[in-house]
């Protein structure tokens, strides 16, 4: 590894902008933006996904190793990441920062903590949880009906038995009621956190986020508290981008990390504007598949911030393909022609919704060891076909010398799009709540219909009526899917997908629109990561990737 300042020097940032964190980290400081900010922007490209299966599609390394083979065919490119939550790291996912020859580093550390940034998102959270029950029990001045309180408790840790808890038991301890938790990466704050401009923008979310309703049927606000300071404090070095580098000692931004399935599943606005001013590329990825992470960052993160994508990547793997065609898991490494061709739907259905925005679309085709040449060929000629540019990723054998081919048409397709001509939104600011949500589904999911539980239909009419309906939706749903059904693999079409509540994000500026059997808290699984990961007496870490 390279010290941070000599990575930071080749996009001509001096020491004194630096704020390390050990030799090989470091934030990006405030007076840093105060000399580019009057600078042209690079090219944005984002990375996404065909829906995830459960071996792995590598959006992540893939993004790592573009970068790489940006900067190796001279164009000089940053890559803009999230900050691994621990709860996947030792849950089922493991790791988080790319592998083989694609990594960042120093890999322990930004799975592990890094800087502390998913540790300040938590106590910011549970600070306001604390300081809402403290009210209560000093007297209850603003009148919180304790029965309307939406406020949970956050943890970075995938936990199923903090779904649901019960606090105030024992004398003294305050209003016995139902609670719960959420992990930190599904909280409000961390969406603010990815979203907010400044440390001014920061402070105007975080104040207008709601906890509760009062007796009055009043709504109450972080800023009703006065938690919203003691927020700011706690996030004072959180809102500012960490950098690290690649394996091959290009420089990469790790700040946010929202969820896809639950929130807008981007890095921050932040670190993407610092990256265009640094850089003449700036690779980003988004959560999941294009379904979540691409659409959400297209009609929310470019709606509030006027940045537009000049080309979209879609990572695609003949595992995945294979897996939608109706291939069980210990089967993925066979050769299987049929299978493969049967699940070019899914891949098809996701670079036609990447083009409804107005984003030319090439395809990645993620190569593992155990593709055939006939099942890769198969892919690119499906691609050529349907008018889709398309380039073999060797990333994770071969870091930037195995996407060389894949970082010439990516630079290619970003130099001549005019993105602010040519994106455009999937609905309009003013079009109504429950429209914006049946486009979603019937656009970008295929779905016939959508049907809203009472609660949720009780929950849009509360939500226009006090915050109107200029805001996007954000929708909360499985990953592995096109519907709210998991199992429903492939490119389904016609399906009612049922909306079972709606929420409204204040201060992130968007509507969690929840359906199917999504929730706030993963469990781990049956062998969870964490049984791999061992300390060696030499002090290093194994199993964690």
């Amino acid at each position: 590894m390279e010290a941070i300042v000599n990575i930071a020097a080749q996009l001509g940032i001096q020491p004194d902008h630096l704020e390390p964190y050990g030799k090989y980290t470091a934030k990006l400081s405030e007076e840093l933006w105060d000399t580019v900010a009057g600078r042209d922007n690079g090219k944005l490209i984002l990375v996404t996904a065909m829906n995830p299966t459960p071996a792995g599609e590598g959006k992540t390394l893939t993004t790592i190793g573009l970068t790489q083979g940006l900067n190796r065919i001279g164009r000089k490119a940053i890559a803009a990441l999230r900050e691994p939550s621990l709860g996947p790291c030792m849950g089922m996912k493991g790791g988080a920062t790319g592998s083989g020859a694609a990594q960042i580093v120093p890999a322990e550390d930004i799975n592990l903590h890094f800087t502390g940034d998913i540790h300040a998102v938590t106590s910011a959270h549970n600070l306001v949880a604390a300081m809402l029950d403290n009210h209560v029990f000093q007297g209850n001045e603003l009148q919180i009906d304790t029965n309307r309180i939406l406020w949970k408790r956050a943890v970075d840790m995938n936990d199923r038995a903090l779904r649901r808890t019960v606090i105030g038991l024992g004398d003294g301890n305050g209003t016995v009621r139902e609670d719960g938790y959420m992990i930190t990466t599904a909280s409000e704050v961390m969406a603010v956190l990815g979203l907010a401009e400044n440390r001014a923008d920061l402070k105007l979310r975080l104040g207008r986020m709601i906890v509760a309703y009062s007796t009055a049927d009043c709504m109450i606000t972080v800023d009703d508290l006065q938690a919203t300071d003691a927020m700011c404090v706690l996030l004072r070095h959180a809102i500012k981008p960490n950098m690290v580098q690649t394996i091959e000692g290009n420089p990469v931004l790790v700040h946010g990390g929202p969820f896809a399935n639950i929130a807008h599943g981007c890095s921050s606005v932040r670190a993407t504007r610092y990256g265009l001013k640094l850089a003449d590329y700036v690779v980003t990825e988004a959560g999941f598949g294009a379904d979540l992470g691409a659409e959400k960052f297209m009609n929310i993160k470019c709606r509030q911030t006027g940045l537009f994508p000049s080309v979209v990547v879609i990572v695609a793997t003949v595992k995945a393909l294979k897996y939608n065609g109706g291939v069980a898991k210990d089967k993925l490494t066979e050769e299987n022609r049929t299978a493969l061709r049967a699940g070019f739907g899914n891949l098809r259905r996701h670079i036609e919704n990447v083009q409804k925005f107005g984003v030319p679309a090439v395809v990645a085709i993620n190569r593992f060891a155990s593709d055939t040449e006939d099942e890769l060929e198969d892919v690119l000629e499906y691609c050529r076909a349907i008018g889709c540019d398309a380039a073999l990723s060797e990333a994770w054998a071969q870091g930037g010398a195995g996407t060389e081919a894949l970082a010439k048409q990516v630079a290619a397709a970003a130099d001549i799009s005019d993105a602010a001509e040519q994106f455009h939104y999937l609905y309009a600011d003013d079009v109504p709540l429950i429209d914006k949500i049946k486009t979603v589904v019937q656009e970008i999911y295929r779905g016939g219909d959508v049907r809203f539980t009472p609660r949720a239909a009780r929950a849009l009419q509360r939500i226009e009526a006090e915050a109107g309906s200029r805001v996007p939706v954000c929708m909360a749903k499985t990953p592995y899917s096109f519907s709210d059904q998991p199992k429903l693999l492939g490119a389904p079409e016609g399906f009612t997908m049922e909306v079972h509540d709606v929420r409204l994000s204040r201060g992130a500026g968007f509507v969690v629109v929840e359906t199917g059997a999504i929730m706030t808290m993963p469990g781990l699984p049956k062998q969870p990561a964490a049984l791999r990961m061992r300390l060696e007496e030499d002090g290093t870490v194994t199993g964690l990737m």
